[in-house]
This record gives C-alpha cells, structure tokens and sequence, in this order.
C-alpha cells in the first residue's frame, strides 16, 4: 500500500516535470518567434483583435466542454452506445 503511494507520487512528480519542460520548450519558441519578427509592430486593433480571439476560443472550448459533460450525465449519449440494432445484419 505503502508502495503504490509512493509509485503514485513518483509517476505525478514525472508528470509534472515532463509537462513543465514541454511548456518551458513552447515558451522559449514563442518568445524566439516573437522577437525574431523584427520590427513589425502592432496596432491597438490587433491586440484588441488578438483578445477577443483568445477569449471566444476559451469560452468555445467551456461551452463545448459543458455540453460534453451534460450530455453525459443526463445519458443522452447512451443511444449512440447501444449498438444491438446493428448486430442483426444480414
């Protein structure tokens, strides 16, 4: 018992570690992009434009996320799972 807690907590910290050096690699990425586009600059309105991207993404991802979880739980997706009026071809 002892054990498998230890080996669960070894397996979370490698997780962890793993995850943050694939976000450190696509930060230094992003910068090194970022700064290497010289001195091309943007206006107020590509910032603005940038934001609301970034939000209606997130709250797409939410909403369709919510839905995902609603629908299962409410069981609407059970019929898509039964599969016995399929068996029966001929």
């Amino acid at each position: 018992m002892v054990d498998d807690k230890r080996r669960s907590r070894r397996n979370a910290a490698l997780l962890a570690g793993v995850l943050g050096a694939i976000l450190a690699v696509a930060v230094v990425m992003a910068v090194d992009v970022w700064s290497g586009a010289g001195d091309t600059g943007m206006s107020v309105h590509g910032y603005i434009a940038m934001g609301l991207g970034a939000v209606v993404t997130l709250l797409l991802g939410g909403g369709l996320m919510a839905l995902l979880f609603f629908s299962n739980r409410r069981g609407y997706d059970d019929a898509a799972g039964a599969r016995d009026e399929f068996d029966e071809r001929e």
